[in-house]
């Protein structure tokens, strides 16, 4: 389970999160939804340890990871913007984090071939990042995230600027995913069939 407790975020002194608290229970999905501009990326980048929080604890599994560097913290994320690292090829990516972590080499490349054929990209393995469509690359970068078995998995508005038909495929490739593996995951979206289709349970921030 992962659980947030009044947890609040400022920058350079004005209030962005103040006071919230929720719980996402093992193997389930959370939406965050709410106006563009109210902090839901911000509540994302808190737990995942890429923004200061001014107070409030984050948990898992009954586990204090408020003060944890992000690296340590066992969550994944995927966010609109990709992230990937366009000097390095499809299979590097996705290796990135089993590397830092020390996993060896024919292990890394088995566990790579696998995320490939997870997310339906079985041969794009020495692809360089540039040839790659929207969809593609939100699938790599899906596939990275996923590479170091994280406890959680965080999805930041994953689906946006892709076209229906990309984005129809995503959203269900996504889902059997997250069933499959049995990850306890929040989406934050601005599309409430999203959230009504992938999520458990839904948190609306408001202004």
């Amino acid at each position: 389970m992962l659980k947030v407790t009044n947890l609040s975020v400022s920058y350079a002194g004005t209030p962005i999160i103040s006071d919230l608290s929720f719980e996402v229970p093992t193997a389930t999905t959370l939406a965050i939804t709410g106006p563009s501009g109210i902090g839901k990326s911000t509540v994302l980048q808190a737990i995942c340890g890429l923004v200061r929080i001014s107070s409030g604890a984050i948990s898992v599994d009954d586990r204090d990871i408020t003060q944890l560097p992000t690296h340590k913290r066992g969550i994944g994320m995927v966010t609109q913007s990709n992230d990937l690292f366009p000097h390095l090829t499809v299979s590097q990516n996705i290796a990135f984090g089993l590397r830092m972590r020390g996993v060896s080499p024919r292990e890394t490349s088995d566990h790579v071939e696998e995320l490939l054929e997870l997310v339906g990209l079985p041969d794009f393995s020495l692809r360089e990042i540039q040839t790659l469509s929207g969809g593609e690359a939100r699938r790599i970068a899906l596939a990275r995230a996923l590479a170091p078995s994280p406890s959680i998995l965080l999805l930041d508005e994953p689906f946006t600027g892709l076209d229906d038909e990309t984005r129809d495929v995503l959203i269900h490739q996504v889902k059997s995913i997250l069933q499959s593996s049995g990850m306890t995951s929040i989406l934050v979206t601005h599309d409430h069939s999203e959230a009504d289709f992938l999520s458990s349970s839904t948190l609306s921030l408001l202004s």
